[in-house]
């Protein structure tokens, strides 16, 4: 219900996404795209001014890993805001998604308060899977917010008004334990995928079978069998670089 600008500089991109084409593949998303595309509440754009009105601005870009490094590439981010800031309006709230080192975000409001000081800055982490992110979007098992004043936590919960009459847990916290919330959570996932095939290791010594050995640890609830699948390990641009 929500009138919603997205902003990229990828011209190429915006164009796309402008006629419904989408630059990757989720279940259901094209439908999705399409539909609010033709309610009008939703449009693209390369022009950071026209975001001048919005109340709310969501920094959704990527926080690669950096080459030859395990920091995080946070120019992204950076940039995001510096574009965002000049245009935003008095009483507006920056709020980030991206996954980020531990003090981000206190770097980041430090920078806004020079450049809009009329602008607050908040961070909402985002817990999506691939090829799930519409259903961790709309019916996600928890919502974080690190807000510093009680007006940015308000101006959120309208934005999730929906999801809360839904009884989705809500979690205020501080700047710093929004950042730590999801590398904790990226770093805990790793562990359990570390863990089991630590485990298969010692199967195949002792001559056991860790598919059954993960059943039947899965089973206990403090545990769970998620992310208990032994193999390969873990990869891509989330776990190596957020633990």
């Amino acid at each position: 219900g929500f009138t919603v600008v997205g902003i990229d500089l990828d011209a190429e991109k915006i164009a796309q996404l402008k006629v419904g084409d989408l630059p990757f593949y989720e279940p259901g998303l094209k439908e999705l795209l399409t539909r609010e595309l033709a309610s009008g509440r939703l449009t693209f754009t390369t022009d950071f001014a026209a975001a001048k009105d919005c109340d709310l601005h969501f920094i959704c870009v990527g926080t690669p890993q950096q080459v030859g490094s395990l920091a995080a590439d946070l120019t992204y981010v950076t940039s995001a805001l510096e574009s965002i800031a000049p245009h935003a309006k008095a009483g507006s709230l920056i709020v980030g998604k991206s996954t980020v080192p531990v003090g981000t975000a206190d770097r980041l409001r430090e920078r806004l308060v020079e450049i809009n000081p009329g602008v607050e800055l908040a961070w909402n982490p985002e817990f999506l899977r691939e090829g799930f992110a519409i259903e961790d979007t709309l019916r996600p098992n928890r919502i974080v917010v690190g807000v510093t004043s009680d007006r940015a936590e308000a101006l959120l919960k309208e934005v999730y008004a929906k999801l809360l009459a839904a009884e989705v847990p809500w979690v205020r916290a501080d700047l710093p334990t929004a950042e730590l919330v999801k590398v904790a959570a990226n770093s805990f996932l790793a562990t359990k995928i570390s863990f089991i095939n630590a485990m298969a290791e010692i199967c195949e010594v002792a001559g056991g079978d860790v598919t059954v050995l993960a059943r039947a640890i899965g089973y206990d609830p403090r545990i769970g069998s998620r992310f208990l699948q032994a193999g390969i390990g873990f990869g891509g641009g989330c776990l190596p670089k957020d633990i």
